[in-house]
This record gives C-alpha cells, sequence and structure tokens, in this order.
C-alpha cells in the first residue's frame, strides 16, 4: 500500500522532474583550479578531507570548498557516492538547498564549490552551544526542512540522510539542506540500500527492506524530537542498541511528557512522523499532508519560500563554527604528490573522475543572457533543437566557426545535430580555443550533457575521431 501511494506522489509531480537537459549556461574559456580561491579557514570536516571557506579572486565572493582526496574515496569504494553528489547538485537549484557552483579535480584531490553559510550547521547548536529551542523557533526550522524535502522528493529524490549535521543556516536564520552523499533516486526495489545515520535511520532501512520517500519524515521526527527536548528519541551506548530500540520501540510523546510551552500539536507532528511502519507515518503521501498538518495551520508557506518572514533563531556573529577546524593551517597538497607517485594506478584513479568538472552559472543567469546577445563570438554557447539553429548557415558560419572553436569538421558537428534531433535532447559542447590547452586530456575535452541514451557505437566513433566525452 505504502509504495503504491508513493508512486502515486511520484506520478503526480512527474512534470517537476529536473531534466538533464536543461539548458543551463556554461562560460567555455573558464579554467576553474584550486588557484582560483583563496584559502581562508578550515569551516568542517569529513570522511574524505575537509570544508574550506574560500574567496573567489575572480568572482569577489565568499564560498565553501569540500576537498576530497581521491586514494581515500578509491579505498572506501565511495567512487561512486562522490559522483552521485556532484550529479544531484549539478541538477539542483532550490533556495532551501546548498547549491553549488563549481566542481573540479586535480591529480589529488576532489573539490566541490557551494554555496557559504555563516551561520553553522544546527548540530553546532544542539551539542556546542547547548541552545534550548523554543516551539516558535523550531517550527521555523522545520518548515524550512520541509520545504527543501519537498523539492527533492518531487524530483524523485531521497536523501536518506537528513540529521542536524546536514542542516546549515544561513546569517538570516534560514535552515539549508546539504550532503547528498547518499542520496538516491526512488526505485521500487531499494532494498540494498541500506546507507545512513544510526538514530536517524528509519527501522525500514534497517530491516533492508524497500522504502520510500517516508524515510526522510522519519528523520525529521527525529530532529524535531531533539529540538523539543535536546536529545535523540532513541540513544545507546552504541549503534546496536540504537538500532534494537527504534526496532522495538515506538517513541510517542504523551501529554504529561510536553515541555512546558510546547503545544499538543507539536507533540501531535512527532508522534505522526516517528511512526514505525511507513504505512502509518505522516509523509508517505508526500509532502503536502506534513504541510496541511495542524501545527501548521496558518503557516505562511508562500512567504517562507521568498524568504520574507522573519527567522526565529538569528545566529549570532559570522564565524558559527568548531574552533578546532578554524585554527588548523593550510595543508592541501604537502607530501601528497609523493605519496600519489607511488600508486601505480593512479592514471585509473583520475580516469574514474574523468567527468567531474562543473560550471554552474544559475544565479547569473540572466545577467550571462544579456552578455551573450551583446557580443558577437561569444564563449556562452547554447545548442536547443527547438531553435533550429543547424538550419541557419549563417548562424553556423558566423557565430559558431566550427572548425577553428571546437577542433571537428562540419561533418562531425552534423552527425552530432542528428543524434540531438533524433532524441529530442540538447546538448551543451564544449571546447576551449588554444591547441596547447586542447593537447591536454584533463583540461581541453569536448563535454556533451544528454540525458537520453546514446548508441554505444556513435559514441566510440565520436570519442576515437574527436576526443569527446559523453557526460550523461
Amino acid at each position: 500500500m505504502g509504495n503504491k501511494q508513493n508512486e502515486m506522489f511520484i506520478n503526480k509531480n512527474k512534470k517537476n522532474l529536473i531534466s538533464l537537459n536543461k539548458k543551463k549556461p556554461f562560460d567555455f574559456e573558464e579554467n576553474v583550479t584550486k588557484n582560483s580561491f583563496e584559502f581562508l579557514n578550515i569551516i568542517g570536516r569529513g570522511g574524505f578531507g575537509k570544508v574550506w571557506k574560500v574567496y573567489s579572486k575572480k568572482y569577489k565572493k565568499i564560498y565553501a570548498m569540500k576537498v576530497m582526496d581521491k586514494i581515500k574515496i578509491v579505498q572506501k569504494k565511495f567512487e561512486k557516492n562522490v559522483k552521485d553528489e556532484r550529479d544531484f547538485l549539478a541538477i539542483l537549484n532550490h533556495p532551501f538547498i546548498v547549491n553549488m557552483h563549481f566542481s573540479f579535480q586535480d591529480n589529488n584531490y576532489l573539490y566541490i564549490v557551494m554555496d557559504y553559510l555563516s551561520g553553522g550547521d544546527l548540530r553546532f547548536y544542539i551539542s556546542k552551544k547547548k541552545i534550548n529551542f523554543n516551539e516558535q523557533q523550531t517550527k521555523f526550522l522545520i518548515a524550512c526542512i520541509i520545504l527543501s524535502l519537498e523539492y527533492i522528493h518531487s524530483n524523485n529524490i531521497i536523501h536518506r540522510d537528513l540529521k542536524p549535521e546536514n542542516l546549515i543556516l544561513d546569517s538570516n536564520g534560514y535552515l539549508k539542506l546539504t550532503d547528498f552523499g547518499i542520496a538516491k533516486y526512488y526505485t521500487k526495489n531499494n532494498y540494498k540500500e541500506t546507507s545512513g545515520t544510526v538514530g536517524y535511520m528509519s527501522p525500514e532501512v534497517m530491516c533492508s527492506q524497500n522504502h520510500t520517500i517516508a524515510v526522510d519524515y522519519f528523520a525529521l521526527g527525529v530532529i524535531t524530537f531533539e529540538l523539543m527536548f535536546g536529545k535523540r528519541p532513541y540513544l545507546g551506548k552504541n549503534s546496536i542498541e540504537i538500532k534494537e530500540k527504534i526496532l522495538n520501540t515506538q517513541v510517542q510523546i504523551k501529554k504529561n511528557q510536553i515541555p512546558k510551552k510546547w503545544s499538543f500539536e507539536s507533540a501531535d507532528f512527532i508522534n505522526k512522523l516517528l511512526q514505525r511502519k511507513p504505512a502509518n507515518r505522516l509523509g508517505l503521501r508526500g509532502p503536502k499532508e506534513v504541510k496541511d498538518h495542524f501545527w501548521f495551520k496558518n503557516f505562511d508557506w508562500k512567504n517562507l519560500y521568498k524568504k520574507n518572514l522573519k527567522a526565529k533563531f538569528i545566529p549570532i556573529g559570522t564565524e558559527n563554527f568548531n574552533k578546532k577546524y578554524c585554527n588548523e593551517q593550510i595543508k592541501i597538497g604537502i607530501n601528497t604528490q609523493e605519496r600519489y607517485i607511488e600508486i601505480e594506478e593512479s592514471g585509473k584513479i583520475n580516469l574514474l573522475f574523468r567527468d567531474f568538472f562543473y560550471f554552474n552559472r544559475f544565479d547569473e543567469e540572466e545577467n550571462m543572457k544579456n552578455k551573450f546577445n551583446k557580443i558577437k563570438n561569444p564563449h556562452l554557447i547554447y545548442l536547443d533543437d527547438n531553435k533550429k539553429i543547424t538550419n541557419n548557415k549563417n548562424k553556423m558560419n558566423n557565430s559558431f566557426n566550427i572548425s577553428n572553436r571546437f577542433g571537428i569538421d562540419d561533418e562531425k558537428y552534423s552527425n552530432l545535430r542528428k543524434m540531438s534531433s533524433s532524441q529530442s535532447s540538447s546538448f551543451l559542447i564544449k571546447q576551449y580555443k588554444t591547441k596547447k590547452k586542447y593537447n591536454k586530456l584533463n583540461n581541453s575535452m569536448i563535454n556533451i550533457g544528454t540525458n537520453s541514451n546514446i548508441s554505444t557505437k556513435l559514441t566510440s566513433n565520436i570519442i576515437n575521431n574527436g576526443g569527446v566525452n559523453i557526460n550523461k
């Protein structure tokens, strides 16, 4: 029953699904490396490296940069998870998600550059600051999470690791969702996907059962409980004890357990999210029923989305991070090159992440479109089948100058256009101008993005003849 209801929700929102061929502007001469940024201080640490506060010299803007060690990723067999996160962030863009702006690599590290949020993560306030959140503060924070979940769920994505560490506050007190390392597209048979954080993991995931978006709402219930009481509902000395309690205990907040100045509605909201059986859990049928719960009666969702509401809890200061990270020195690249040369498989490791580069211009899209219209031979190019650009020979000759700009002749270009047209896809083609860059595989290759299945034969021909990578 639960799966059918979830499928109904997904099918209902198919028109909202993000398309991989959605037009995005790319700067063809953009060559982003770690030298494009000034490293300021460390603001976090992950399993494969550190998160830095960095300053873009070109765009004069502060970002957060996740730096991940390739060898550690491969040793732990997490290369697919890292690539999946990069792919999700490349197509997601929302006011309540920590959005990606760039991704790139060098011989040792992978880099993901995202929004910088100075408020710090929710765990910092729960565990370090020991903040006792009141009901109105909690409702506002939970509402922010619901909007982020509504967005990813309507796009068929399950986060699967919702927890305070992955929820970041901006300077105005709005909470945003981050870390899509173990996120997955919803599929009917996903019982093998059992990753997550114990304490926030739903019973169906622990029991290796097929699961739906309802797993994220179970975690939302745990977080709401934690904000109400300052501790999680399921505690134990180790992960085994915590799992046993989640599987064997149905936590329900009774009337006499509700803290002072908290409403019955808030407790009911938590109780319905923490249902062990997914069929009984609030959120199984989609985010609308969560937003319609009477705890959120008359809540102004539209102005929350527009960020016109004043947050009930606003971070103080601009560096709300663990001080032990902020005091660390910059050590990127020290002794890593010698270690890397010693590994015979280094070339294969680089090959695993060959399509990692990404340049996001969502926040500057209108500006870049204007720039495109003003410049005679711009390096920002859209190729869209619906506009039938190739039927205009003058545009082909004057604007694109195929052989000079991309290093491919008109016949190959025509083949690309036929492939695109037959599959109703849009292509983004990138090629650095100079021959020096063109001769360097890592820095100069034609990237073609599409969400359609491309025949193996045609793909092989393109790769062999033009040094082209097909980026699905």
